[in-house]
């Protein structure tokens, strides 16, 4: 791959839509590597939780937040992929860059297995599984952009 057909570089933050805990990652700003950030925990209004996150993006600098999509095992949409991507569109209208949604399946499952490799314990785990789990699909996000960039 030669300079001008080096994938443009973008500050992302990727988003893991929970019920309790929103995990939140970020990239470099090249877009190469995703990193766990925070979590940001649900309070009762949607808004003021969507304000945080757009809160975020702003003190990072994103030009783009990604969202995961919980597809059922067999690719499907099924009920949280429904209300992911309606919670996604309400985010869309607050965080002022464009927002995309992107495959999580096993993300959680995969940052658990990390973490546990990693040794550390179930009580530290359940703290950060969430932005682990963002910082999960982010990089797969990452990957396949920039395996895909170019292509029609």
């Amino acid at each position: 791959m030669n300079d001008l057909e080096r994938v443009p570089g973008v500050r992302a933050l990727g988003v893991d839509l929970g019920s309790k805990r929103v995990g939140i990652a970020v990239s470099d700003l090249s877009g190469t590597i995703a990193s766990a950030l925070t979590t940001v925990y649900r309070s009762k209004s949607r808004r003021h939780d969507h304000a945080e996150i757009a809160r975020l993006v702003k003190i990072e600098e994103c030009d783009v937040v990604v969202v995961g999509l919980p597809l059922s095992l067999d690719g499907s949409e099924g009920p949280a992929a429904r209300g992911a991507t309606k919670e996604a569109k309400q985010l869309a209208t607050v965080v002022g860059v464009p927002v995309e949604m992107y495959d999580e399946r096993f993300t959680t499952v995969t940052a658990e297995q990390a973490m546990r490799d990693a040794g550390l314990s179930g009580q530290r785990q359940r703290k950060i599984v969430d932005k682990m789990a963002a910082a999960v699909m982010l990089q797969a996000w990452l990957d396949h952009r920039r395996n895909t960039w170019g292509q029609s």
